[in-house]
């Protein structure tokens, strides 16, 4: 359900801020990175998939069925998009500040 891509890139900005601070650099980057990333996931993909929906219908009222159709569900809903970013986020604090500590310890 949530999307593996925005937990990917909030990952790489939480753990961007845990690391190196939220003044840096790579935190900055990173955070370009995930609002492209979830942007892409969640609206042009999006967009894309209600487009071959409609042409995915009119091949239907044509009678072209030899060919295939296009994928429809392409982009991901905000909730998958938010709960994905959610989960990269609490995944980054796990290892970053709980996981990684205790094994240096």
């Amino acid at each position: 359900m949530p999307s593996s891509h925005s937990a990917t890139v909030c990952a790489l900005a939480a753990s961007a801020a845990f690391r190196e601070g939220i003044g840096s650099s790579a935190f900055a980057l990173s955070v370009i990175l995930a609002t492209v990333v979830m942007y892409d996931a969640m609206g042009i993909r999006q967009a894309a998939g209600v487009h071959a929906r409609e042409i995915n219908e009119i091949k239907k009222q044509l009678g072209d069925e030899d060919d295939g159709y296009l994928p429809e569900k392409l982009g991901h809903r905000p909730i998958e998009v938010i709960s994905g970013a959610f989960l990269g986020i609490f995944l980054a604090w796990l290892v970053c500040m709980v996981i990684v500590p205790a094994a240096a310890a």
